[in-house]
């Protein structure tokens, strides 16, 4: 691998983690990680109606509360933030 393949892998992976958030960066913490994936399955599960639908029968809820459960959830999926250590 030369020097300039690898300038070029590193630049694509600049963009993609500029253009989506969830691929995360060397600074993301695992919490923000954790985050980033739990919201983006409960966005999921919002948007794919056969799957809100599933959730809905195996909690026989309706399909309005499931998905207004699912959205107070994408609040805080993880709970609280851990406290920061300040160097």
């Amino acid at each position: 691998m030369q020097a300039s393949d690898r300038f070029n892998i590193n630049s694509q992976l600049e963009h993609l983690q500029a253009k989506y958030v969830g691929t995360g960066h060397a600074d993301l913490s695992r919490f923000e990680w954790a985050v980033n994936i739990q919201r983006d399955s409960y966005a999921s599960y919002i948007g794919h109606y056969p799957m809100l639908s599933y959730f809905a029968i195996a909690e026989n809820e309706s399909i309005g509360r499931e998905r207004y459960n699912f959205m107070q959830k994408m609040l805080l999926p993880c709970g609280l933030p851990p406290e920061r250590e300040d160097d």
